[in-house]
Order: structure tokens, then sequence, then C-alpha cells
């Protein structure tokens, strides 16, 4: 009885990954292999049942990497993916030394308090992401709050909008709980006598901090960096709304492809080669099994 209920406790992750995550993939992936066409769906080769056997070979013979192929023909695709890697990277390195003080600053607070500053950090979720983001437009553009109070201080205007510095910010400000709550559940389960001890023994405060105390967090920030980056690297919100037509991200890149120029083909395989450079970050993190949050 009790393993009939741990397989079926086993199924049933299973079957939602499958029917959620591994059936759209294929159906991506397949998008990925054909080729774009004039036509309602515009793609090529479509199954047809009603032929039988002859239907399923002429539909696989169809299919080819000619998309891949002008992927990495094409130079604009591989500027969307080293602009999205490294705006993605440089995002999560920012959210890593905001986010860490934060969440350590609330772990020495009272248990009373800390509770509240928890709830603080998950406060910006009961809004609209994207009304967060139009708020960023009315706070960066000339004519903005920002400018404004920098006029008041005495100082010259800014102009962030449409920039990459306004793409960062935002990405900042939007993902900044991803980063702090796994943090803060490492850091608020590290027992502090050993710490103590590491001062009894004549360890200064920050030596202390970066032998003990970071240390072992390291599998809080590795579980935030990819719940950060991960996510960024595909963002569109963020970069269409703050980022202006300089900022070149693969989120973009593959609404502008799905949409505005109908080639679905190419944007499944944008996808799916994005997908498929953020599995190594993945595998890296799942090759660490004991490091895992407890």
């Amino acid at each position: 009885m009790k393993r009939d209920r741990s397989r079926l406790a086993a199924l049933l992750p299973g079957l939602w990954l499958a029917i959620f995550f591994a059936f759209p993939f294929l159906l991506v992936l397949k998008l990925s292999l054909s080729d774009s066409a004039l036509a309602m769906p515009p793609y090529t080769p479509q199954l047809d049942w009603n032929r039988g056997l002859a239907g399923v070979q002429d539909f696989i013979a169809g299919l080819d990497f000619e998309t891949y192929a002008r992927l990495t023909a094409d130079r604009l695709y591989l500027d969307a993916y080293v602009s999205s890697l490294r705006i993605a990277g440089t995002a999560t390195l920012i959210l890593l030394l905001v986010g860490y003080p934060i969440a350590y600053g609330i772990t020495r607070c009272p248990p009373r308090l800390r509770q509240m500053l928890v709830m603080a950090v998950i406060l910006p979720f009961w809004t609209s992401f994207l009304i967060r983001i139009y708020a960023w437009i009315a706070i960066l553009k000339p004519a903005g709050l920002l400018n404004a109070a920098l006029g008041g201080l005495g100082l010259p205007p800014v102009n962030l909008l449409n920039s990459e510095a306004a793409v960062l910010l935002g990405l900042v400000y939007a993902y900044l709980p991803f980063m702090v709550l796994p943090l803060y559940a490492v850091l608020e389960r590290q027992d502090p006598r050993l710490v103590e001890a590491a001062r009894d023994l004549g360890s200064s405060p920050i030596r202390a901090f970066w032998t003990v105390t970071f240390p072992l967090s390291v599998p809080g920030v590795a579980a935030g960096a990819l719940l950060c980056f991960i996510p960024m690297a595909g963002e569109f919100v963020v970069p269409d709304l703050l980022g202006g037509s300089e900022t070149l991200m693969l989120g973009r890149v593959i609404w502008t492809e799905f949409f505005a120029n109908r080639d679905w083909p190419a944007a499944s395989a944008v996808a799916v080669a994005l997908l498929g450079a953020l599995v190594i970050p993945i595998l890296l993190f799942e090759r660490q099994p004991g490091k895992v949050i407890r």
C-alpha cells in the first residue's frame, strides 16, 4: 500500500511536467524544425493523419535544421544572445550585491521585526508587474520624478529612459525579492554559535563573515542567482518599456519574429537555443545535491 502511494506521489509531478513542460517544448521544437510559409498556420510541414503512414513519413522528411543555420548566419541573433546574457549576468551581480546585505540585515533583526521586513520584500508582488514597470517610466522620463528631484537639489538632469541603465534598474527592482528570499532562507537557518566560535578563536568580524557566514550561504547565492538570471535572460517587458529600440534582448527578438514577422519557426528556434544555453547553469547547480537549501 505504501509503495503504491509513493508511486502515485512520484507519478503526479511527472505527469504535471509532461503536460505543462515536455509537451509544449516538443511543440516548440517541432516548430523550430519547420519552414516558414505564407499560410495559416504560417509554417510547413503539417501532419496529415488522413494519409496514414505516408503522411507521417512526409511530415518527418519535411523537418530540417534550416532555421538554426539561418540563426547562426545572421549576426542579429548572435548579438541578441550575447546582449541578453551580458545584461542578465550584470543584473544578477547587482542583485547579489544589493540583496545579500538586505537578507543579512533582516536575519539580524528581532523576530517580530524580521517578519515585517520579509513582508515588505514580498509586498511589491501584490501589485501588477506591468504597472510597476510603467511607474518607472514616470520616474525616469526626461520630465519625470527623478529629474524633478535632481532639479530641486540644483543638479543637472539625467536621461536614463530608453537606455541599458534603465533596463538594469528595472530588472534589479523587479527581481530583487527572488534574490533576497533564498538568501534569507539560508542565512536565517545558520547557527550563530559558529560565528561566535570564530570570534573566540581570534577572527575579526569581517574574517568571520568571509570564512563562516558567506561559505554557508553559497546555496542561497546559487539559488537566488538561478531564480533571477534564467527569467531575466528571456525578459521582454522590461527591455521593451525601459530600453527602447537600442536595447537588444532575446525576448524582444522572439516577440518580433512571432508577431511582427510571423516567422514562427525562427521564433521557436531562438527560444529553443535560449533554453539550451540556460540548461548549463541549471545542470551545474544540480551537480551539487549536498549543497541544496535545507
